[in-house]
């Protein structure tokens, strides 16, 4: 796949993850009909987006200073693959959040924002593209090369995610109404499992 074709991925995850509603955009609809402002809407995109980064960022750095160290190698692909797909296996099989996921009031937007895109593997599901962005085939490890990808790669995702849960938050708060969520709940738990599936066994196939 190429460079083009990888930064238009992350940039389609981040649209997805954004789109999808486990990861916080009915949280901003409910906040502005509460206050009855549009700006309550958009206040809350800040600490939604900023728990999301934060929880790719955990999962990715660990792979991505492997890489530095070690380069891209088979080794790490596989370890990479392995793990996204057994991830998605293990969502497919136990469908239900974590129960102390209940626990955390979502006025904490930062911390129910980064446990949710955890408990979703959100970060997983860019590994394999991001990863290789960083260290592609042929390029020696090591510099700040691959880092500054990495972190460029979060930030770009970030950025679509954000951009993705604006646009449906306020279509939602000014057209549409939250009323909608009781009767056509998008549920992409389907979904978003094939796409981990797809992602883990993409890159284990790759990598044999």
């Amino acid at each position: 796949m190429s460079d083009a074709a990888l930064w238009l991925t992350v940039v389609a995850l981040g649209a997805w993850h954004g789109l999808n509603p486990a990861m916080g955009w009915p949280l901003a609809v409910a906040a502005g009909l509460e206050r009855r402002r549009e700006a309550a809407v958009f206040a809350t995109w800040l600490p939604l987006a900023a728990g999301h980064l934060l929880a790719m960022a955990a999962l990715l750095l660990p792979f991505a200073a492997a890489g530095a160290a070690f380069g891209w190698s088979r080794a790490i692909r596989l370890a990479a693959g392995a793990l996204v797909l057994g991830f998605g296996l293990f969502r497919l099989l136990r469908r239900r959040h974590p129960r102390a996921l209940a626990r955390v009031p979502p006025t904490r937007l930062v911390l129910w924002s980064f446990l949710m895109a955890s408990a979703h593997g959100a970060g997983l599901m860019l590994l394999p593209v991001l990863m290789p962005l960083c260290y592609p085939a042929g390029v020696p490890a090591g510099g700040a090369g691959p880092a500054a990808l990495a972190l460029a790669g979060l930030a770009v995702h970030t950025a679509s995610m954000l951009a993705a849960t604006a646009i449906v938050a306020g279509v939602v708060y000014e057209w549409v109404g939250v009323a909608i969520l009781r009767h056509a709940w998008l549920n992409v738990d389907a979904l978003w499992i094939a796409a981990l599936g797809l992602c883990g066994a993409w890159l284990v196939l790759t990598s044999a």
